[in-house]
């Protein structure tokens, strides 16, 4: 699959996006297009396949579900996984396995465009200090939007527009040349075994903060799915009553 150069801009802007939660969202909805399900399914819908870009992105969302920024430190970048990750499954047709231990190394680049990032905001920060000692409030918030923004468009946007648009034909390529070969089994593997990894440790926390009640809850879903055959859809819906109760229980408890 061949992508036209306004997707791949298009793609950039949604890694953007998902890096941006303001002034474009609010802190929340901004953290949360940040999650590679959602910038999965924004690049699916931008590369006319939804469904797999769903797929994709939920693939490689599980890895990072234990994932946390403390203090604005950053260890990887899950929105880029989601983002390149999913463009490159979908127009080199490959699994979401494969996707998976491709956007892992991925996401490690994405901690060298939020250093440059936050390196270069530092100047930014000096001349707002220095406008604010004027007491020109607008020009406070010209320095702290449009620059910032400008600067973050060209960190973010270009590289990922120039990466899908010419790096795909360099994957897609590698990838038809590893088909039948025991690297491409080693690729599934990983990215098998990265999203069980990233449940594990969730699920690790959650019982850490909810006690042994949690396995419970977890071997509750296993019945369901394995032996009852309900669909996940109604897991899911049964999980969120259970989570309202838990959270109204442990409310009255406070």
């Amino acid at each position: 699959m061949q992508i036209t150069i306004l997707q791949a801009i298009l793609i950039g802007l949604v890694y953007y996006l998902g890096a941006n939660g303001t002034p474009w969202f609010t802190v929340n909805w901004g953290w949360a297009f940040r999650r590679p399900l959602m910038q999965g399914l924004a690049v699916g819908v931008i590369l006319g396949d939804p469904v797999t870009g769903c797929i994709v992105g939920a693939a490689i969302n599980a890895t990072y579900l234990a994932q946390i920024t403390a203090g604005g430190a950053q260890t990887m970048d899950e929105g880029l996984a989601g983002t390149v990750g999913t463009a490159l499954a979908i127009i080199s047709n490959t699994t979401p396995e494969v996707a998976v231990s491709l956007a892992v190394p991925i996401s490690l680049l994405g901690n060298v465009i939020w250093m440059l990032y936050m390196t270069g905001d530092i100047f930014i920060v000096h001349r707002m200090d220095k406008v604010a000692e004027s007491g020109n409030v607008n020009k406070i918030i010209f320095w702290n939007i449009v620059p910032s923004q400008i600067y973050k468009i060209i960190l973010y946007v270009i590289p990922v527009a120039i990466a899908v648009y010419s790096g795909t034909g360099v994957i897609t390529n590698l990838l038809d040349s590893l088909q039948g070969t025991p690297v491409i089994d080693c690729l599934t593997t990983i990215g098998t075994i990265l999203p069980a990894l990233g449940i594990a440790m969730n699920f690790k926390a959650i019982i850490s903060t909810t006690g042994n009640k949690a396995y419970l809850y977890f071997l509750m879903g296993f019945i369901l799915y394995s032996y009852m055959n309900l669909p996940l859809l109604v897991i899911g819906a049964l999980a969120i009553i259970f989570a309202l109760l838990q959270g109204s229980g442990l409310a009255k408890t406070e």
